[in-house]
């Protein structure tokens, strides 16, 4: 009688299959909640399955800001969830910030601290005249004002003056070249023993009596638990799930001589940003102007947005400015009805960890460390429960 038919090894059976914890997703929350897991406890044993060659979300493909939201952007939180729960979201956006920022060096997440901007157009003043009713509100959070006017600086910026002509500066910004920062968490996961596999697809995730099965078609996991941090991609698990996907352009120039705008810059309620790259432009958003057809896990170029994007580019950013566009890409983000991340037990054993909104690099370490809270808690309650 045959008793195993695919093909593994009782080495492998015995080494690679049963965990402690095992995380679907190797992105920005993956990598963070398995960091916090083995450093709360070095004993837990931690694997990640990661679908891709390396994430294959937001994590990898995202603009590299390190920012909490643009004056506009919390002006509509506030209007739409209230000043308390918009406040809560920046704090835990600006938490999860400086932790990824005791995690690894400046140097490990190719931080700088340029600051930054929002460029209004000539209707959207109205924002402006709401700016210290922001800086009121995030008070408690940074013991200073936040949103500065420094619309005079603009012309020096190189842009359009007269498209945009007022701006507002934020010095607690800063961007990160996301590249070396999940590099730099992988690599941190590896030293600490956590197991990373990739090319692993979870097909489905079954909770058992005392532990939880995720089987990849052709290989099955176990693990007394599971924690979930696929973001958009979750609902290929959970179809049920409040969660929308949400793609995003981006594209990124040739150096450009003389490039003088320097930081990340913001427009539209955060729909539009753009930054440099040393001497680069990156330019990314547009989802506004086709929300249907950006609502895909698919990568891909949505024609309309290029175009916009292009457009926005040369005459409203570079209208002085030779360029040459040299890369575009896409990444897949995830939002909801609301704003704030799912954390939750979907069933005993089997934690979300998901939807962040589109402020992974801000929001990912902090929910990873929620979700090991809640993760270890949940043990030690089982233990004193027996």
């Amino acid at each position: 009688m045959i008793i195993n038919t695919n093909n593994l090894s009782f080495w492998e059976s015995d080494s690679f299959l049963n965990y402690d914890v095992i995380i679907v997703g190797a992105g920005i929350s993956g990598l963070s909640t398995a960091i916090s897991l083995v450093e709360k406890n070095n004993n837990v044993r931690v694997l990640i399955l990661e679908k891709s060659i390396f994430p294959s979300g937001a994590s990898t493909k995202n603009a590299g800001f390190a920012c909490f939201g643009s004056l506009s952007e919390l002006l509509s939180d506030m209007d739409t969830m209230g000043p308390e729960k918009c406040l809560e979201l920046v704090q835990k956006r600006w938490s999860g910030l400086q932790k990824l920022r005791i995690r690894l060096s400046d140097d490990e997440l190719g931080y700088e601290p340029l600051g930054g901007y929002e460029l209004f157009k000539p209707s959207q003043t109205n924002y402006l005249s709401r700016l210290e009713e922001v800086n009121t509100l995030l008070k408690p959070i940074f013991n200073a004002d936040v949103f500065v006017d420094v619309s005079k600086q603009i012309e020096g910026k190189g842009f359009n003056t007269h498209v945009f002509q007022q701006m507002v500066f934020n010095p607690f910004e800063g961007q990160i070249h996301t590249g070396k920062t999940m590099h730099s968490l992988w690599q941190k996961a590896s030293q600490l023993g956590v197991k990373i596999i990739t090319g692993a697809v979870v097909k489905s995730v079954k909770q058992k009596i005392v532990q939880v099965e995720i089987s990849t078609g052709r290989i099955s996991f176990i693990g007394k638990k599971i924690i979930v941090t696929t973001n958009a991609f979750t609902k290929s698990l959970y179809p049920d799930l409040e969660l929308k996907p949400g793609r995003g352009q981006v594209l990124i120039t040739q150096p450009i001589q003389g490039l003088r705008c320097k930081g990340t810059f913001h427009m539209d309620e955060g729909y539009f940003y753009f930054r440099n790259v040393g001497n680069r432009l990156l330019l990314g958003g547009g989802r506004n102007l086709d929300f249907k057809g950006e609502e895909t896990t698919l990568n891909g170029i949505n024609t309309t947005i290029d175009k916009a994007l292009r457009e926005i580019l040369k005459n409203e950013i570079l209208p002085h400015d030779t360029f040459v566009i040299e890369q575009q890409w896409s990444g897949i983000m995830a939002f909801g009805e609301e704003k704030s991340p799912i954390l939750k037990w979907i069933d005993p054993n089997t934690l979300l960890a998901v939807r962040l909104g589109g402020m992974g690099m801000a929001i990912g370490t902090e929910l990873g460390d929620l979700a090991s809270d809640l993760v270890l808690n949940n043990w030690k309650e089982e233990d004193d429960g027996k």
